[in-house]
């Protein structure tokens, strides 16, 4: 099934992708002054194959899971925090809803592998693969069987929001000490020094930080992951959130849909889907570089050249939700700004 799911993704449509080039030409302004908002409208009219594409149905999957890695000492914060948040982000109260809101975005929360059965709620989904995954420093961190199963979980969730309506997706995520396989994930795909890429997370300090940096480490040495397979990396030193993630990315490439990919953690569930499936990367839209070290290592490794920098770090789907507004825009002013001709204004004259 997985591999149904990646023959399905196509390149984008690059005849909607010149017919929205030639209309931003035509637009009542100098060819190129609205920069970076003319060439994501023209990504996104190849995406979704209309010259003119519209977004009005917004998503942002939040997926949870929790991580054995936290034995090691690699978070600020206690496991307990992974469902005390998913209630907070259910009752509307996390800085996700908050930013959801302002841009008219509707967040799905997924429980993908917290380490507790959560109490039934309205609104929270659960495709649990496991209670939480083992701990990376001391054995994988899933079977390859599980990597699978949250792979196809996220295919699963993104194609169930399509029936509600759904013109863009952001990721996002949340799980205590998801920073540290997020790292590994980098590390194995770039190759890069684990120094360059292990950052700080929710905060820990300098002990914290080497403790962090000793347990992917630890983890690279103990399942020695195969960067030129990205189901192996995934369930020796991933997560099931992760997982999930990469699932909703594959799925939205092969329905036609643009992806906003938060940060740090949510990037790693990008290398996942894009060494699965490269023609995925140009259905990526990064929404900002991370503050984490590391980030901006992957964006580079992903070719993505992200929309903002803001020094954020809090995951979630928050910068991703900012993405969105962006996406947006971008859409907005291709549709509805006017032609030279439209409004009778006098073109450039030829040099």
């Amino acid at each position: 099934m997985l591999d149904q799911l990646i023959s399905t993704i196509a390149p984008l449509d690059e005849q909607a992708m010149a017919a929205a080039r030639a209309r931003q030409n035509m637009l009542t302004k100098p060819q190129g002054s609205l920069g970076r908002l003319e060439t994501l409208s023209v990504q996104i009219a190849g995406i979704t194959r209309q010259p003119l594409p519209q977004i009005m149905h917004k998503v942002i999957t939040t997926m949870a899971g929790d991580h054995g890695v936290v034995a090691e000492g690699v978070s600020a914060y206690p496991q307990e925090v992974t469902p005390q948040m998913v209630y907070n982000f259910l009752n509307g109260g996390a800085a996700i809803n908050v930013l959801a809101r302002h841009v008219g975005a509707r967040v799905v929360v997924v429980d993908m592998g917290v380490a507790s059965d959560l109490q039934p709620r309205p609104g929270l989904i659960v495709r649990k693969i496991g209670y939480g995954t083992a701990n990376i420093a001391r054995g994988p961190a899933m079977s390859r069987e599980a990597a699978v199963q949250a792979i196809m979980a996220g295919q699963d969730i993104l194609e169930d929001e399509l029936g509600k309506g759904l013109d863009i997706v952001g990721t996002g995520e949340m799980g205590i000490g998801n920073t540290t396989p997020s790292a590994a994930i980098a590390a194995v795909f770039t190759g890069k020094p684990i120094a360059d890429i292990v950052g700080r997370g929710t905060g820990v300090d300098d002990a914290g930080l080497a403790r962090k940096q000793a347990a992917v480490e630890r983890a690279l040495a103990v399942n020695n992951p195969n960067p030129h397979d990205a189901l192996d990396v995934l369930a020796k030193v991933g997560g099931f959130e992760i997982g999930g993630l990469a699932g909703v990315i594959l799925a939205a490439a092969a329905h036609h849909v643009p992806v906003v990919v938060d940060g740090f953690i949510s990037t790693a569930a990008a290398m996942i889907a894009v060494s699965l499936a490269p023609q995925v990367r140009a259905y990526l839209i990064a929404a900002h570089r991370s503050q984490e070290r590391g980030h901006q290592i992957m964006l580079e490794w992903l070719g993505l050249e992200p929309l903002l920098d803001m020094d954020m770090r809090l995951g979630e789907g928050t910068g991703a939700a900012l993405g969105i507004c962006l996406a947006e825009a971008a859409c907005k002013i291709l549709g509805e700004m006017a032609t030279f001709g439209e409004a009778g204004v006098s073109q450039k004259k030829e040099q």
